[in-house]
């Protein structure tokens, strides 16, 4: 059976400001489903179709089984988000389909619990990954994507540095449809210009 991490490899605790990011453990369940059914409606229009069983223990252990396996061939990180001041479980964030080679790249993703929107939280959490991206993971590009339409993650982006590069057509399916994003990136060099 594979572990989220190996006893003898510490787990990695990302600290911005006033959150702090760690990989998912199994005890992690319960929070983690009240706190995505208490903001479904919040996050419904934004993530692809949730699945029936989407907030069940079993889904959340093939979840974690999943994202270990991610970690080990570096293919993807994936972090809860907490509150430093009171270890409360606010969101999550990932990079995904990490790409090497020529590429040196990933894409980053992000959901925010609706009690906890638009409180900085977000904006700190992406910094915070995105600094690992470049200065733990060696990457050279951190790409984004959100829908025209969700101006509160455009604007999130822009903060924290990522550039508006374009629009892809039927990009992703959310909610069950195809649609359109606007493209954001963030270059290793980039560093410097928000904050």
């Amino acid at each position: 059976m594979l572990t989220l991490f190996r006893a003898a490899r510490p787990e990695p605790k990302l600290t911005g400001r006033h959150v702090y990011l760690r990989p998912p453990r199994r005890g992690d369940w319960q929070k983690w489903a009240e706190l995505r059914a208490l903001s479904r409606d919040f996050l419904t229009p934004w993530e692809p179709t949730w699945p029936p069983d989407a907030l069940t223990q079993a889904a959340y252990r093939r979840r974690l089984t999943r994202s270990a396996k991610d970690w080990v061939e570096d293919l993807c990180y994936s972090f809860f988000i907490f509150r430093r001041a009171d270890d409360v479980m606010v969101g999550g964030v990932t990079l995904s389909n990490v790409r090497r080679g020529v590429s040196q790249s990933a894409s980053l993703g992000y959901w925010i619990g609706r009690p906890y929107a638009r409180q900085g939280h977000m904006s700190d959490a992406v910094t915070t990954l995105v600094d690992f991206a470049f200065d733990k993971l060696g990457l050279h590009r951190v790409e984004a994507a959100c829908l025209p339409g969700n101006l509160p993650s455009r604007s999130l982006l822009k903060k924290v540095g990522f550039q508006e590069e374009g629009r892809a057509r039927k990009y992703l399916r959310i909610n069950g449809v195809w649609h359109d994003h606007v493209l954001f990136g963030r270059l290793s060099e980039d560093r410097g210009v928000a904050e």
